[in-house]
């Protein structure tokens, strides 16, 4: 008799139909597991036989087969643990086999027969809800896994023992409920940020339009203070993208006690971070950190001190949303649509945009230059907005807080996402919500400029050698700049200051000449 269970594998944040099969039968004594397990799966025997053992079961003196089908698709991780247990309690009558019908079921086995948590609960419960089955996990995994749908049976038991007296009667267990993350306190808001006016009207255009932005300037002028007000302004997620959010993070482990939160990533890795853990990938491909920071903020901060070859890794998924991690035997697709923020200094000393600064290096012009040097062409030029963000002065510091924060910034953001929402979903482009991700006939059609317009871009893309992607992305800029100002119309105005956003480091890349 062969008993089938159903589980799950992993491949990116898609969840896998995985039968398990357990037969049980005369021969020599062993234990084996089939189907291109790898070593944590190949490892479960031992916990499943513990753990059985623990909860007063003891495994027949017969040979036990279990094969995970298809056989030809990789497994990995641990919560086979929970499907191969259930299956073997099947085979040997401690659970009427046909209990088990009608759910997918995943998580690891401690020895003494208790559940632990796993990583990859929402988007199994994703795909179980999609097959008609129910849910059979940890119990710290069941806030997690009710998000799924609320007519879905989920199971959520601390042990082996529970779930057994679950199906026997004698313990009912209550679904659980959908888990929310509670506000860790008031976001840090830009009334905290004296001066730099310019800088945050920088930051108001990028957050209403999705726009990536480079601040460039010296030690202690407030780059990182501005980054990390962004997601203040930003509004909160829709349906849509908490999901796919959440499932990112639930695959890769980050869902605190299964609770989930419509704020948007905000994700700050060190300079130092190599390019799979920017991208994703390892031994066992995992989403990187701009997986983590889809549909948030991915903030670089002392950029020309990353590495070069992880930086320019970056240049693919910020045009196409997504990432795609190649292995020999598997391919993993994670989304990616993040905005990115990053800063860095003039220069190596940090001073070389201070006036009269008499660089020890040489010329401080030449200094910055070869600075800035270190970040490639093809990166800068997927970024819309870069700005030079000037010292602040004393005189700034004692002056009072400043009259508007981030609540009056976020409404103004709010009614623009709004507008080009609206304004995508009418052309039949419901799934682009900003400016930054429309493509480039899209942005033609909806940011047609004036004859004023024209003629300003004409020629600032014959002085400046705009590219194709360079033009096409002043554009998204000013259609961004007229929807904060109410225009219907992109105008000679809107143009300028998309313009000279665009343009404002190009003084630097030419100085190391």
């Amino acid at each position: 008799m062969v008993v089938r269970v159903a589980t799950v594998a992993f491949e990116g944040i898609e969840a896998r139909p995985v039968e398990v099969q357990v037969q049980i039968s005369p021969g020599n004594v062993g234990f084996t597991i089939v189907g291109l397990a790898d070593k944590a799966v190949a490892e479960s025997r031992e916990r499943v036989r513990a753990a059985l053992i623990a909860s007063g079961l003891a495994l027949p003196a017969k040979r036990i087969t279990v094969n995970l089908a298809p056989a030809d698709m990789p497994k990995e991780g641990s919560h086979y643990d929970l499907p191969i247990a259930l299956a073997v309690m099947a085979g040997i009558g401690a659970l009427p086999a046909d209990a088990l019908g009608g759910f997918t079921m995943l998580g690891e086995l401690a020895l003494d027969g208790s559940l632990t948590p796993v990583a990859g609960v929402l988007p199994a419960a994703v795909a179980a809800n999609s097959r008609g089955h129910g849910l059979i996990c940890p119990q710290d995994c069941g806030p997690e896994a009710a998000w799924a749908s609320g007519d879905m049976e989920v199971i959520a038991p601390r042990s082996l023992i529970q779930l057994v007296n679950h199906f026997r009667g004698t313990q009912v267990l209550s679904r659980p409920q959908p888990g929310v993350r509670k506000s860790g306190g008031a976001p840090p808001d830009l009334r905290d940020i004296k001066g730099q006016e310019s800088a945050k009207r920088a930051l108001e255009i990028a957050a209403a339009g999705g726009h990536n932005l480079l601040m460039n300037g010296p030690p202690g002028s407030g780059k990182s203070m501005l980054a990390q007000r962004l997601p203040s302004i930003l509004p909160p997620l829709l349906p849509r993208e908490l999901l796919e959010v959440s499932m990112i993070h639930s695959v890769a482990g980050a869902l605190a006690g299964g609770q989930l939160t419509d704020r948007r990533p905000f994700r700050a890795p060190h300079h130092s971070a190599s390019m799979a853990a920017l991208v994703g990938g390892g031994v066992h491909a995992r989403p990187g950190e701009i997986s983590l920071a889809h549909h948030g903020v991915l903030f670089l901060d002392e950029l020309p001190e990353f590495h070069a070859q992880a930086l320019d890794s970056l240049r693919q998924p910020m045009e196409t949303g997504e990432v795609a991690i190649a292995r020999a035997n598997h391919r993993a697709v994670y989304p990616a649509r993040f905005q990115l923020v990053a800063a860095m200094n003039p220069c190596r000393c940090g001073h070389a945009l201070d006036p009269g600064y008499a660089c020890a290096r040489g010329s401080a012009r030449r200094c910055a230059g070869q600075y800035q040097a270190r970040l490639s062409g093809p990166l800068l030029d997927r970024i819309d907005v870069q700005i030079e963000v000037p010292a602040v002065s004393a005189a700034d510091l004692i002056l009072p807080a400043p009259a508007e924060g981030s609540a009056e910034v976020a409404r103004r953001v709010a009614v623009a996402r709004e507008r080009q929402a609206s304004r995508y979903a009418a052309i039949g482009l419901a799934g682009v919500a900003v400016n930054a991700a429309a493509p480039a006939r899209a942005i033609e059609e909806t940011a047609s400029p004036d004859a004023g317009a024209q003629a300003l871009v004409r020629e600032a893309a014959e002085r400046f050698g705009l590219s194709a992607r360079g033009y096409h992305r002043v554009l998204k800029l000013a259609r961004t700049i007229a929807d904060l100002d109410g225009s219907s119309a992109v105008r000679r105005p809107h143009l300028a200051e998309a313009l000279a956003y665009r343009t404002g480091l190009d003084r630097l890349a030419h100085a190391a000449a």
